[in-house]
């Protein structure tokens, strides 16, 4: 009963967190007037929350908020106010009416409202939401419009712009002079026709969005599109859409059309010149600039992308060799080539000369491929007048948010890792690293040593031990690579690991990795009837190794191991092109392997993979763990994971575990293994048999 009590507090908990960022997230940032009002027995109806622009237009004080209607509005406000509100009550449906108000500077004015019921458990209203929008405007033009209706007619008729009536399906009512001159029909031939129809199918679609938002009350909406004619030929026209209003409400649309072709036709060309390189059709450093920023500005909260800075080898001697011309030529080549990997989130660029830029949004990893693949088309020659040359490409990269913020970081960062590629033989290609401004000579330095570190034997495997939070037993620890180097001493994971990544060494440390694991768990075997399970990281660039599922094989036949006991962690970047991911973690469980999602949450996290492929564990990442005690937001995020995994009956590991209180918070929300410095750190496989297999260790947790 004690738990079921606990169980139900921690879901009190989360209903306040939600409720908390509903009113941070919506109700804060809403520039309409709103008001939550509670519905209680007469009826009546007391205010629960009320915005600052509802309080300023209603002439309401904070002190309001708590008070019923009739306690802090006028009484003849009250008789209209109430009638909506009971009509909610009568429909059991969203209400939306018009009224007309004084506003804070004293000028009389319209409000346009809408009142939502929210309903109870039992299905009784038990609030309504009112959202009322200032449609002064709007009525004042359909007042105008009204009184000045000779006027108006004089206007359309004689306007030198197409003016088509339409109704409320887009059908043509009206149309005047002009725009039957610029269609090329009748009134009588326009009369009940389909305006969607005089719009080519690659348009409509723009058209059709423009008229339903006019037909939501935004009036004066413009859009530029094509327009056919009787005649069968297209040309341009500016559109401009006012809604008509008659009693408050929306019955048709006016669409107003001019005929802009001559002008499109010259903005189009100076719009094209000014973004595109003249020699080969690519945007421009221009082009590139400009979406930089608008990338930066779109992806700032959350997302990923590289600029790839693109430099041809040997191109100046090949161009003052052959002549201008042929170099010319050959930069055109280069430019179809590139332009092959155009697609939505791959733009290319050409900056002048022989240097080009791509940029692509995407994660590391897919930048990596990209650039893989444009090595990968330069090993074919070029042609020109009969004679074959090849061309080879250097790359820089530089990855958003990582390596800049900003445009001019992130294209001198990508220009500064292509120069390292150029120093260090040219023809491949390099991730920016912060340190390359920095500390270049101790980068290259410190692979100098990793690239002999097999070699000389000064890798270590450490094991931080997986402790079960019910029980408190050990059966499983996380492998995390050390390097003891001769020369350096300890060298940090985090220094060595993205560099053995850039330079490709991940693969066969890796490898050594997956055989030290093995042989330690062969080693291990004699401890436990079970024998003990041991978790490796797997990178994504040796995860996408044709050799991966060959070589773990090998490994486990070596040692004679049970499958079962090697635990694969892979991250949610590796994950993402599921054509490549979906084979090789089936041949991986096939061969009996445990697999982990790594540092779940933190990465692009899909419930469709979650789905497809063989999983068996979610690892949360430490940094919700970090605050499950400090942060509404991280709680609910950590139990949410922990919900989702055990209803997919698969094992939630909790990672970064530091403090008692987040052992408690954990076990309550039903988390099977943790593990963290609060247990232990990452210690040497003689230290695990001296402290915890030997001692029979039981991490008993209260």
């Amino acid at each position: 009963m004690k738990q079921l009590e606990i169980k139900k507090d921690k879901h009190t908990t989360v209903n306040r967190t939600v409720e908390k960022i509903i009113y941070n997230l919506i109700f804060n940032y809403v520039k309409h007037m709103v008001y939550v009002m509670l519905v209680e027995k007469g009826p009546h109806f007391r205010y629960l929350f009320v915005n600052e622009m509802g309080l300023q237009y209603a002439g309401l004080t904070e002190q309001a908020i708590g008070k019923r209607m009739e306690d802090v509005l006028p009484f003849e406000r009250v008789l209209e106010i109430r009638k909506q509100y009971e009509r909610v009550l009568k429909t059991q449906n969203p209400v939306t009416y018009s009224d007309q108000i004084m506003f804070p500077d004293g000028k009389m004015g319209y409000t346009e409202s809408l009142l939502t019921p929210i309903r109870d458990e039992s299905n009784e209203i038990k609030y309504i939401v009112a959202v009322t929008r200032d449609v002064t405007e709007l009525v004042m033009e359909k007042n105008l419009l009204i009184q000045a209706e000779q006027k108006y007619r004089s206007i359309v008729d004689h306007n030198l712009d197409g003016v088509f009536t339409l109704s409320l399906e887009g059908k043509i009512l009206e149309v005047n002079p002009a725009g039957q001159k610029l269609s090329g029909y009748s009134e009588k031939q326009m009369t009940g026709r389909s305006f969607f129809d005089l719009i080519p199918d690659d348009d409509v679609e723009d058209f059709k969005e423009l008229f339903h938002k006019t037909l939501q009350g935004i009036s004066l909406e413009s859009l530029d599109c094509r327009f056919t004619h009787s005649k069968g030929y297209n040309f341009t026209i500016h559109l401009k859409t006012v809604p008509i209003f008659i009693d408050l409400e929306i019955t048709g649309v006016y669409v107003i059309a001019r005929d802009i072709s001559e002008q499109a036709d010259n903005a189009e060309t100076i719009k094209y010149m000014a973004f595109h390189d003249h020699l080969t059709g690519l945007f421009n450093r221009r082009a590139l600039l400009d979406d930089l920023e608008e990338s930066i500005q779109r992806l700032k909260n959350s997302g990923t992308f590289a600029l790839l800075s693109i430099d041809l080898d040997r191109f100046k001697y090949l161009n003052d060799t052959l002549g201008h011309r042929a170099g010319d030529q050959i930069l055109i080549q280069v430019a179809d080539r590139l332009s092959e990997f155009s697609k939505n989130n791959i733009k290319v660029y050409r900056q002048g000369g022989d240097e080009f830029s791509i940029l692509f949004e995407g994660s590391r990893h897919g930048a990596a491929q990209l650039a893989q693949k444009i090595l990968s088309i330069f090993a074919k020659s070029f042609y020109l007048d009969y004679q074959e040359y090849f061309l080879s490409p250097s790359i820089g990269i530089s990855m958003f948010p990582h390596d800049g913020k900003n445009a001019e970081n992130i294209i001198k960062n990508a220009d500064e890792a292509l120069f390292r590629v150029k120093e260090r033989g040219k023809a491949h290609y390099q991730f920016y690293r912060t340190e390359m401004n920095a500390a270049v000579s101790q980068i290259l330095s410190l692979e100098t040593h990793l690239r002999k570190a097999l070699a000389r034997d000064e890798f270590i495997l450490y094991y931080q031990p997986q402790v079960d939070l019910q029980t408190g037993n050990i059966n499983s620890f996380e492998a995390l690579i050390r390097w003891n180097s001769k020369d350096l001493g300890m060298v940090s994971p985090g220094d060595f690991i993205p560099l053995a990544e850039d330079t490709g060494l991940i693969v066969p440390i890796g490898n050594w990795v997956i055989d030290t694991a093995c042989k330690q768990i062969k080693e291990w075997s004699k401890f436990g009837n079970n024998g003990v399970k041991i978790a490796i990281n797997i990178s994504p660039k040796q995860f996408l190794q044709p050799k991966l599922v060959e070589t773990i094989k090998e490994a486990i036949k070596k040692y004679k191991i049970n499958p079962s006991l090697l635990q694969i962690e892979i991250t949610e970047g590796a994950m993402q092109d599921t054509k490549e991911t979906s084979p090789i973690l089936k041949s991986l469980k096939e061969l009996g392997i445990t697999i982990s999602i790594d540092d779940f949450g933190t990465g692009y996290s899909s419930l469709n993979y979650i789905k497809q492929f063989p999983i068996d564990v979610l690892k949360i990442d430490q940094s919700f763990v970090r605050d499950v005690m400090n942060s509404d937001k991280d709680a609910a995020i950590t139990t949410t994971i922990i919900h989702l995994g055990n209803s997919l009956g698969f094992e939630v590991v909790a990672e970064g575990i530091e403090e008692k209180e987040q052992v408690n918070f954990l076990k309550a929300a039903n988390c099977q293994k943790g593990q963290g410095f609060l247990f232990s750190r990452p210690i040497p496989a003689q230290d695990v048999e001296r402290l915890i297999f030997n001692n029979k260790v039981r991490l008993v947790l209260e």
